[in-house]
């Protein structure tokens, strides 16, 4: 069975899930302008601005704005000219492409002195290329190890080499790490690839501490994505849990909502890090629960079993050979 394709039609009811939940809420309940309502409203009923049903709301409206503001006062002015390094993008109509094999470090070299020869000095960097090998431990080759971490890893540290100077010399840009919720967990026939998300989350976070305290460099923001299952071709096939509840708490994402997160981040110039579907806050507390809890998490998720028939749909390499296709799909 194929993961749903994020142009297959659903029934309305599909697109309620916990997100939503969460998003009509962050409009409503924890809206500033919401709230300042609220006591504005039992004035208007003749309750004096003395009366517990009016100072109560007024509390809570000033510590959700305050709130807001705290999140807000990490902005600085955005750069007027913005270019963006995007890996593992392919080529397209409104973008200048320029092929590289992103694991290896003289391709990466060679390639950004051309870009930064023809176009500029680059102001902010999406490292987004990844690689799922789909395989039990023991089953994995070689060729799929290295591909793995030269890819969803060292290509981190590559770009970051490359571009990072002409960052640190203008004290300003914008990197966004593309890690993952196996970053934080681990499942069957994951092994390679949680390990591979897991090392960028560190490198995300030294990175940090290196750009305040050595390279004074505050004002280049970062930014770590740590998205649950997106719909793309990387992880079409695995097979997710279809019972409502699973799909309310934990569904699959369109790549459209986390490129928005992406693009709000990069226009706030903020560094943050950003969780995917909501359910996505809570890997990090996994590894803190009893290692029951945890073993139940585990078994709600499906996650030991979602990868049982996996395809290897993109990055394939010369020797495995060519994609096989049964009923029509891959």
């Amino acid at each position: 069975m194929n993961a749903p394709s994020s142009d297959d039609p659903a029934p309305i009811y599909d697109s309620v899930d916990i997100d939503m939940v969460v998003k009509v809420l962050s409009q409503t309940a924890f809206s500033p302008f919401f709230t300042c309502f609220i006591p504005i409203f039992y004035a208007f009923q003749g309750y004096e601005f003395t009366n517990p049903v009016v100072i109560a709301p007024s509390i809570y409206c000033a510590a959700v704005s305050a709130f807001c503001r705290a999140l807000e006062m990490d902005l600085t002015a955005v750069p007027q000219s913005r270019f963006v390094v995007v890996t593992g993008v392919t080529e397209n109509y409104n973008i200048a492409y320029y092929p590289c094999d992103v694991s290896k470090w003289e391709e990466v070299e060679a390639v950004s002195k051309k870009i930064i020869d023809e176009i500029g000095q680059p102001t902010m960097l999406i490292n987004n290329a990844g690689v799922a090998q789909g395989k039990l431990i023991i089953n994995l080759k070689p060729e799929d190890i290295y591909q793995t971490f030269g890819v969803n890893t060292l290509a981190h540290f590559w770009t970051l080499k490359a571009f990072l100077p002409g960052m640190i010399k203008n004290k300003t840009g914008h990197i966004v790490t593309m890690s993952s919720i196996m970053g934080f967990v681990g499942s069957v026939q994951m092994t390679d690839y949680s390990a591979s998300k897991a090392a960028l989350v560190t490198m995300n976070e030294s990175l940090r501490y290196e750009l305040d305290k050595v390279y004074d460099a505050p004002g280049i923001r970062t930014t770590l994505v740590c998205p649950g299952h997106i719909l793309t071709p990387l992880f079409s096939t695995i097979q997710l849990p279809t019972n409502p509840f699973f799909k309310f708490l934990a569904p699959s994402i369109a790549p459209v909502t986390v490129v928005k997160a992406i693009i709000t981040a990069l226009d706030a110039q903020q560094s943050r890090t950003i969780y995917l579907p909501f359910y996505t806050n809570m890997a990090p507390v996994l590894r803190m629960i009893p290692s029951y809890l945890r073993d139940i998490s585990q078994k709600f998720s499906g996650a030991d079993y979602s990868m049982r028939n996996f395809t290897k749909v993109t990055a394939r390499r010369p020797d495995e050979g060519d994609l096989p296709i049964a009923n029509g799909k891959y």
